[in-house]
């Protein structure tokens, strides 16, 4: 800029605030590039790509002459501007730092190849966003930290966090360094810190693990599935118990034309059964009940159950057996926990479900799986058909979920549906494969 020359203007439009010119950042940028060559321009704004482990992995592996591309859906139409300028490849890294309001639009619609957010807040300026940049991106560059194996077994680098370290003295504030640890045994050490990073990155962190737990698709390398899955198959022993109790008991019932409604039982169907049964399968549900107390309804699904647990119904659809071979039928929900507790040795924690609110029970929602599974008790997801539990069940639920809501006002989803929505929601994996 000339001096004495302002470099931000009033945005356009009604409210306050401040942005640069885009024609100073013209300047800058360009100015940059005469004198360094081809760079690759990176911008912060809290609306950009989450800056994440992988994503910086990515960028430290780039080839020079394809950089990948690291923006928000709205720039999918944009052509890079590395892409159309000289094929020289990248000879630096521009950062982009904004301030006042941000960065003026068309300036990140023209120059940007990477738009990055450090985190859903607002900060100032660029500034330590950028600084944030530099520091976890030198780490990947070879020779910056001494040990490379630091670097990538560390916190974010797979789908787990690190576990736990610990340095000398043996005692501290009456905490002790765990006796295997300094056992000596390394195989012994090393399968203790695989089961504590686990139980850490499950508790703390399950967002990270299911977003970064790569599942089989022909869009996933094989070598990364296979590793992927014996990453799944260890962490899967360290998550409590889970059943499933499908209520047709206890639950509410309309009556006539006026909204009454009274509590009471429903029909057991046989769509509902295999449907549960088969979303249970899929999400490692140990036990799914059927619960009546009811003595026709009881003979219905033994009916059903006793084709499809014998070897005539596992020879007709192998895999509609081993869905219905985890189903048991109890005449209450006290007879469904006295079972998983003689089963499990623990009392389960009881989770509800309903599409109202509830003012006695505990809500949680579904990033809450580290606060259910700290207890170290089985967990039985309780489902009502008919309109809903009745309030004596909910009562007596530890937890109950958020729930199960669209972008509309119908609720009215039927219970096999919202199984298989809440168990997934719950227990399902959810790779992001380009993060």
């Amino acid at each position: 800029c000339k001096p004495k020359e302002r470099i931000d203007e009033p945005v356009c439009g009604p409210g306050s605030g401040m942005i640069i010119k885009p024609e100073v950042l013209e300047r800058a940028i360009e100015l940059c590039e005469q004198k360094n060559g081809r760079g690759y321009k990176i911008f912060f704004s809290p609306q950009g790509i989450k800056l994440t482990q992988r994503v910086l992995k990515k960028l430290s592996n780039a080839n020079a002459h394809e950089p990948p591309q690291f923006l928000p859906p709205s720039f999918s139409q944009k052509k890079l501007n590395i892409q159309t300028k000289n094929k020289k490849s990248l000879e630096h890294i521009i950062l982009v730092c904004p301030r006042y309001e941000g960065m003026d639009a068309r300036v990140e619609k023209h120059y940007a190849d990477a738009l990055f957010s450090i985190g859903d807040y607002i900060l100032m300026g660029g500034d330590l966003p950028a600084q944030v940049f530099i520091e976890s991106f030198l780490r990947l560059v070879p020779g910056v930290v001494g040990k490379q194996e630091s670097v990538e077994k560390e916190s974010f680098s797979n789908h787990l966090l690190d576990y736990p370290q610990f340095g000398l003295p043996i005692e501290w504030q009456g905490q002790k360094i765990p006796e295997i640890v300094l056992s000596g045994n390394h195989k012994a050490i090393e399968q203790w810190r695989q089961e504590e990073a686990c139980k850490k990155t499950l508790l703390d962190r399950f967002d990270w693990f299911r977003e970064h737990t790569l599942s089989y698709s022909p869009l996933v390398p094989s070598d990364l599935q296979s590793k992927s899955y014996r990453g799944i198959t260890s962490c899967q022993k360290q998550i409590p118990p889970h059943y499933v109790a499908l209520m047709h008991t206890d639950i509410i019932l309309k009556v006539g034309k006026e909204g009454d409604t009274r509590v009471g039982h429903t029909s057991v169907t046989s769509l509902d059964l295999h449907d549960t049964a088969r979303s249970c399968a899929t999400y490692g549900i140990k036990n799914m009940f059927m619960v009546s107390p009811l003595k026709d309804q009881l003979v219905i699904m033994n009916d059903l159950l006793s084709f499809w647990k014998s070897d005539q119904g596992k020879k007709y659809n192998f895999s509609r057996f081993e869905a219905v071979s985890r189903v048991l039928p109890t005449t209450s929900l006290a007879e469904t926990i006295d079972f998983i507790t003689n089963k499990e040795g623990k009392k389960p924690l009881v989770v509800t479900t309903s599409a109202k609110t509830h003012e006695h029970a505990e809500g949680i929602d579904y990033f809450s799986q580290g606060k259910v599974w700290r207890h170290d008790r089985p967990v039985l997801f309780v489902f009502g058909t008919g309109q809903g539990l009745c309030v004596k069940i909910i009562d007596q639920s530890d937890f109950l979920l958020v729930p199960v809501e669209g972008m509309t006002g119908y609720k009215h989803l039927s219970v096999r549906s919202a199984v298989a929505i809440i168990l997934d929601r719950w227990l399902g994996l959810q790779p992001k494969i380009n993060s």
